[in-house]
């Protein structure tokens, strides 16, 4: 697996970010896309966070190895965001908030992010999310359902996230019917997963301030360096095919995987597995 460093930007027009990064598909750290004027890097802490909505009942997620028969991991337990909050600032730990939208628990919050749009006026201000993790605590390899451009904002810590083109989908033993690979691509055996040594992608680290762009479709692998949040916004795709991709992967991929999957049980992710490693398998002979 080879991974280069994603170059960074900042004060760059709109014109210029939409030739060069969003029509491109080119990933890219932008350094200003949330403005310092914005009120969020003076008020915003776990402490006010507490403050604000630490009673918040919530969904916790942990290691996802043992679901890789979902679309989605299911959660693996439930706390106050409090809870959850000293629980990352005291210990190394693996539970995740996953697209955690403490932005409509919290509407006035959204007041706080100002945001320099270099996309000029695509990116989709009004459907934030919050991701917030332990330190040692990683994602499944993926790559977003909806086929969407991602633009990630850290406000806390350190992330650390590999990223792939879609072409290099059976290079990732990608499940088929799914959006995510049965290959850890830190942890997985090079030997019993080959195909991760033809792998050819980015690898960006983002702190506070930095914002990494995604383009739509492309593989990521995060991992938290530290303990930390970060914020996510989208930009819908550039072409019609990826749109209705999208919409496809929403409305009907991933319900006939969830019907097979209750019908066929173990059975059917066996069948994925086999053909996900027969994939691969080509792949490495092209590639050879």
């Amino acid at each position: 697996m080879k991974l280069k460093p994603v170059n960074s930007i900042s004060g760059v027009s709109s014109k210029e970010f939409v030739r060069e990064y969003l029509n491109k598909g080119q990933p890219v750290i932008i350094k200003d896309f949330i403005r310092q004027d914005s009120p969020c890097w003076q008020k915003w802490s776990y402490d006010y966070f507490k403050e604000i909505a630490g009673n918040e009942q919530i969904d916790v997620y942990g290691r996802e190895e043992e679901s890789q028969n979902h679309a989605a991991s299911p959660p693996v337990g439930r706390m106050s965001f409090g809870e959850y909050l000293d629980k990352i600032s005291s210990e190394p730990t693996e539970l995740r908030l996953f697209l955690f939208n403490l932005l409509k628990i919290r509407p006035e919050l959204k007041k706080d992010v100002i945001y320099n749009d270099v996309t000029g006026g695509k990116v989709l201000q009004w459907l934030p999310y919050m991701f917030f993790g332990g330190e040692g605590s990683a994602t499944r390899n993926h790559f977003d359902i909806d086929m969407s451009h991602v633009f990630i904002s850290q406000f806390q810590g350190t992330k650390r996230i590999w990223l792939f083109p879609n072409s290099q989908s059976d290079l990732m033993y990608k499940l088929p019917y799914n959006f995510h690979s049965i290959a850890n691509l830190k942890m997985s055996n090079p030997e019993e997963y080959p195909g991760l040594k033809y792998l050819d992608g980015y690898e960006a680290v983002i702190n506070p301030g930095d914002t990494l762009y995604m383009p739509a479709g492309w593989w990521h692998y995060i991992q938290y360096e530290t303990e930390g949040y970060s914020i996510s916004v989208r930009a819908l795709a550039n072409s019609v095919s990826e749109k209705l991709k999208g919409a496809r992967n929403l409305f009907i991929t991933r319900h006939f995987d969830d019907t097979m999957r209750k019908i066929f049980k173990h059975k059917w992710l066996d069948y994925k597995i086999e053909v996900a490693k027969k994939r691969a398998n080509r792949a490495i002979r092209k590639r050879s």
